[in-house]
């Protein structure tokens, strides 16, 4: 029996529903595998389906086609490495999210997910039946056992593996990213290795899936997590690991390990990957959005830039009579230092139409937040005519903050395919914009140096729909709202809570009730990024239709 044992990992980019397509990713990695002389390749949760699927699975043809590729998988690799591979697997009627290992033209063993997640985005009890603990499967010249994804947070799982002969535990994943998770993965998986005396291979998917971008960063821990591998994040990247048996068990050569982005560069990088992604999977090409001269609309034409190349998209300014002069100067010195087109349509003679058609309904009543959404629509009217017209995604640009407390106009500047920054609040807003103009990656497509002119960044956010308008004449500072609502929503703290933070009782909550009367817009605005496990979407679900208001620590 040989001392030795070769294992690639295939951290690669599936396509939800594209069997056939992904199926020949793996293939192509198995070549890759065999061609370096290794004894079996690993991919990651899910891999031929793509992930996550969400009711697709549930469609019977859907599990039998996919299950038929994988078999017929092993056929057509039998001579070469072994694979391990997921995908949905019907058994008896009951569904399961199931790790095939094929090998010599069969399929060895199936590994079925025994620990099913059903918090944040994850629905997997709905969706899937939990499998057997079962035990670990032989590769020679070694015995592996296959936590799948949530089986290995734990301890059960990978404690039955180990007390049933595993030399090896390989941790295949679909997991996708919020802000800190790659830390909490690495503390989930040491204490793996730690209990169970066994290295450990954590392998994840790179790549974007409506609001979800999976961030790669596989990595190998040897026994007590001491780390021999650090893949690097959001990349595709197949590795090789090899792993020698010494008198204290199986352990991992050492190899490279990348130094992981801070998470300022995270954020940033999921919002151009997500957007990249969407694009590519949905078949649009080019992108416009409306670009105002303020803060939002830049970085959303930068990550547009950065995700597609500035050929591919389109700046569209669209000025009113209370479109200030700078902010015309800064929307053309943006687009200029990103390379973008950019052209202008005034909405004055549209809006004077507009005006006038009403006129007699509106005969006696004073102007108000009536007239400035009328603006707003004009602009999604217009911006969606020359999506339609041209075949360009419209990109809509409101920041976290905006959508948290509805400060936007349904059918107006909400309009539009895709939202980068709609899990970003806007002090991150700006932080973000002063870290890009200091900072190019290979990974970006835009130019290098200050593309969001720093005016942009310094001058105070406006949404210039009457005269000398202001953020601040509605909201409170952004540093103040955006501690509000990190604490209401992302944190779930109760209204005593906040306000035994140092937060004003009134301000606190006039912020709850503007979170609860949104909830009808956030349900009908386009999907964004997901940089937090607290996103609109998936993460926090909230009735349309709510009286619920928090009285706690109010004063009698």
């Amino acid at each position: 029996m040989s001392n030795r044992f070769r294992l690639t990992l295939a951290q690669l980019n599936p396509t939800v529903g594209d069997l056939s397509g992904n199926i020949a990713k793996a293939r192509a990695a198995w070549e890759e595998a065999k061609s370096a002389g290794t004894d079996m390749v690993a991919l990651p949760e899910l891999f031929v389906s793509g992930y996550q699927m969400q009711d697709l699975v549930l469609k019977p043809i859907f599990t039998q086609r996919a299950t038929e590729l994988v078999d017929q998988l092993a056929e057509d690799c039998a001579d070469g490495p072994a694979i391990g591979i997921g995908h949905p697997l019907n058994i008896d009627g009951l569904l399961y999210n199931a790790y095939s290992i094929l090998q010599s033209g069969r399929v060895k063993a199936r590994i079925l997910k025994h620990e099913l997640p059903n918090d944040g985005v994850f629905d997997e009890k709905r969706l899937f039946t939990p499998g057997p603990i079962q035990g670990p499967y032989s590769i020679d010249p070694l015995r592996i056992g296959t936590p799948i994804c949530e089986d290995a947070w734990h301890e059960d799982v990978s404690e039955t593996l180990a007390e049933t002969g595993a030399q090896l535990l390989l941790v295949p994943n679909g997991s996708p990213y919020y802000r800190g998770k790659h830390e909490i993965r690495m503390q989930r998986m040491v204490a793996r290795t730690v209990e169970t005396g066994l290295p450990l291979v954590y392998l994840n998917m790179v790549g974007g899936q409506d609001d979800q971008v999976f961030d790669g960063g596989s990595f190998v821990l040897n026994p007590g997590g001491d780390l021999a591998l650090q893949m690097p994040a959001f990349d595709e990247v197949i590795a090789h690991v090899t792993f020698n048996k010494t008198g204290e068990g199986w352990l991992a050569e050492k190899g490279d390990r990348i130094t992981y982005p801070s998470d300022v560069e995270q954020d940033y990088r999921v919002m151009v990957k997500s957007l990249r992604d969407y694009m590519a999977k949905t078949g649009f090409k080019k992108v416009l959005l409306g670009l105002s001269g303020g803060i939002d609309s830049a970085l959303t034409a930068t990550i547009a830039v950065d995700a597609l190349g500035a050929e591919n998209v389109r700046c569209v300014m669209l000025p009113s009579e209370y479109t200030s002069d700078h902010s015309l100067e800064d929307a053309e010195l943006c687009a200029e230092a990103l390379g973008t087109g950019y052209d202008t349509i005034p909405i004055s003679g549209p809006r004077g139409a507009v005006t006038q058609a009403l006129a007699p309904l509106f005969e006696g009543l004073p102007e108000d937040l009536t007239e400035e959404n009328i603006q707003s629509r004009l602009r999604g009217v217009l911006l969606m005519a020359l999506s339609n017209k041209f075949g360009e995604m419209l990109l809509t640009t409101g920041n976290k903050s905006e959508v948290a407390v509805g400060y936007a106009t349904i059918y107006g500047d909400m309009a539009g395919g895709y939202n980068p920054i709609k899990d970003l609040y806007k002090t991150r807003v700006f932080e973000t914009c002063r870290w890009r103009n200091t900072h190019h990656r290979t990974w970006m497509m835009g130019p290098e140096g200050e593309v969001i002119p720093q005016r942009i960044i310094d001058k105070p956010p406006s949404a210039e729909l009457r005269e000398d308008q202001k953020d601040e004449d509605s909201l409170p500072p952004y540093d103040i709202l955006d501690d509000i609502l990190d604490r209401l929503v992302d944190k779930d703290q109760s209204v005593a809570e906040v306000v035994a933070a140092g937060h004003d009782r009134e301000t606190v909550k006039k912020i709850e009730h503007l979170i609860y009367i949104s909830e009808y817009k956030r349900f009908q605005s386009a999907p964004g990024a997901r940089l937090t496990d607290r996103a609109f979407w998936l993460d926090r679900r909230y009735p349309i239709v709510n009286r619920w208001r928090d009285d706690s620590g109010e004063v009698s």
